[in-house]
């Protein structure tokens, strides 16, 4: 275990995840805000991670040279099937029960359901620590997209399975606790997420960025940012872009992001623009430069991006699902089609093109609306939920087998 600082004041909060940064992802993403919220407002924060494949101390300080936490554990790791650019963590249950019997935390969360989640969650009740987990990925859903749709009703019961020996569960949005409720699990509490207004704002614009998409003032970059794969809908995203250039003969579509489509995509689609995966401040100027954002998914927990969308000055188009379903009010601050309706997706996007007075109060409703996503808040609510929660009899728990097929 490492420290990089001696932070004595607040509580002592471990942070299990098998993914951190500089992954990129939601995940990650969520984490990184949450350890340096924590921080803070004083907390120690201990994370608890596998070793990466390719270590970078980027993982130790945030862009701004903050500490991200006050302590790490490093386990090993192994590839996780299908995600080999991620890994799982491996420790025993009992190698983390040492470690906390003598550095307790007062709460532990879990971010993540692979082994070392199952491993924390033991740890933590044999213990007696309260134990919190989040329900951050929908990997019941994922499987459809994947060719192992029979794998969803096991995911399903190993998700209610896991979650069921944590005191409490934090999904981010109110219908995914209705979900997480039919699922069967049992204690679930809403706790949304933040966007950075400061990262991510309108004047970051870049109309050289622009002209390197070949766009010219008047034109319209049609923007899609996330992993380009296919529980991610892309398909839908395709099909709607295809659509609004036969309309508007220069509007281009970027796409930011990586993954395990974007060969296929780029070989059917020579005159898309692959933009790869971008960071920081080039991040923040790729969302700025565009004009509408296309949002397809129908599997994600939440969405950061949509929220990002919004911070920057983009028209978000979305299913009425995750963030888009608790931050987005149709023709207010982006545009809304119930899941079903493909068709209310592809007009919606459309309708922001076709009527350039509904585009501009849109665009500016949903930087005013972002505006109201501080993280300070959202920070102080999970420090607040976790530290409230009281730990139940986990003796059955720990002794429950897996379920199975």
């Amino acid at each position: 275990m490492s420290d990089v600082t001696a932070n004595q004041n607040g509580r002592h909060i471990a942070l299990v995840s098998e993914t951190f940064l500089p992954e990129v992802n939601g995940v990650t993403n969520t984490l990184k805000h949450l350890c340096l919220g924590l921080m803070k407002q004083g907390h120690r924060v201990t994370v608890v991670r596998p070793r990466q494949a390719r270590e970078t101390t980027g993982a130790m300080l945030a862009a701004a040279g903050e500490a991200l936490f006050s302590a790490e554990v490093l386990v090993p790791g192994a590839p996780l099937p299908g995600y080999p650019e991620l890994r799982f963590g491996l420790c025993r249950s009992a190698t983390l029960a040492r470690l906390w019997s003598g550095q307790r935390p007062d709460a532990v969360y879990i971010a993540t359901q692979g082994p070392l989640g199952i491993a924390a969650a033991s740890a933590a009740g044999r213990l007696g620590i309260p134990v919190s987990s989040g329900f951050h990925t929908n990997f019941h859903s994922y499987s459809h997209y994947y060719g192992a749709g029979f794998l969803a009703g096991l995911l399903c019961r190993y998700g209610r399975w896991f979650h069921n020996r944590t005191d409490l569960t934090l999904v981010p949005t109110r219908r995914m606790q209705r979900q997480v409720r039919s699922m069967g699990i049992e204690a679930c509490s809403v706790w949304s997420r933040g966007v950075d207004c400061q990262r991510f704002a309108p004047h970051k614009r870049d109309n050289e960025l622009r002209r390197q998409w070949g766009l010219g003032p008047g034109d319209r970059a049609i923007v899609y940012v996330g992993r380009l794969a296919a529980e991610k809908n892309l398909q839908m995203a395709v099909a709607c872009y295809e659509r609004i250039r036969q309309l508007h003969h220069r509007a281009r579509f970027i796409l930011v992001g990586d993954g395990p489509l974007r060969e296929r995509l780029a070989a059917r689609h020579p005159d898309y623009i692959f933009c790869g995966m971008q960071q920081g401040e080039a991040l923040a100027r790729h969302y700025a430069s565009g004009d509408l954002f296309l949002f397809p998914s129908k599997t994600d927990t939440f969405g950061n991006v949509v929220t990002e969308a919004m911070a920057s000055g983009l028209a978000v188009v979305a299913y009425d699902d995750a963030a888009a379903g608790e931050h987005l009010r149709h023709e207010e601050n982006g545009m809304v089609a119930a899941l079903d309706d493909d068709d209310g997706f592809v007009t919606s996007a459309l309708k922001l093109l076709d009527q350039p007075t509904l585009l501009a109060r849109v665009r500016s409703q949903a930087r005013l609306d972002a505006l109201d996503l501080q993280w300070s808040v959202l920070v102080e609510q999970f420090a607040n939920l976790i530290l409230s929660v009281q730990p139940k009899e986990h003796s059955h728990a720990v002794k429950q087998s897996l379920p199975i097929l």
